[in-house]
């Protein structure tokens, strides 16, 4: 059963500064959470089928969700991911009259029941917190462009 976290904010940028932090390597590590990495297979591109892996710095252990591009648009970008989690991250830029709302929606599954139950016990309200605190760095990386 899929489970869905959801979190947007407004910046002060146009819609194209706030998808070239999304798509921009050296700019996505400027606002990811420290320990997460996202490393290309191949050449970086957000183009649809370009391959990526998340890997969570955690000593010895570095889960990892590998993930491709499915969707791509102008304003928009949806990774699909495979890993201890199953699902789509999707970002959207949708232009207002004083910048962008960027809209985060998070959806997955994870198939391990137990690691199911202790990510929903221990980890999916601190997923939420960094989730915006990752769009607060955004902002703050954007409106500085």
């Amino acid at each position: 059963m899929s489970q869905i976290l959801e979190q947007s904010i407004q910046i002060n940028a146009t819609a194209t500064v706030v998808e070239r932090c999304i798509s921009d390597l050296a700019l996505m590590h400027r606002w990811l959470n420290p320990v997460l990495r996202c490393e290309p297979v191949g050449a970086w591109s957000t183009d649809v089928g370009s391959e990526s892996r998340f890997i969570i710095q955690i000593p010895l252990l570095k889960p990892t969700l590998n993930s491709v591009v499915v969707e791509r648009q102008p304003g928009l970008l949806v990774w699909e991911f495979q890993g201890f989690f199953q699902g789509r991250d999707r970002w959207e830029c949708q232009p207002k009259e004083l910048g962008t709302l960027l809209l985060n929606r998070f959806e997955y599954d994870i198939p391990n029941r137990l690691v199911s139950w202790g990510f929903n016990t221990f980890a999916v309200s601190w997923t939420k917190e960094d989730m915006q605190a990752q769009l607060r760095r955004l902002k703050r990386v954007a409106e500085n462009l």
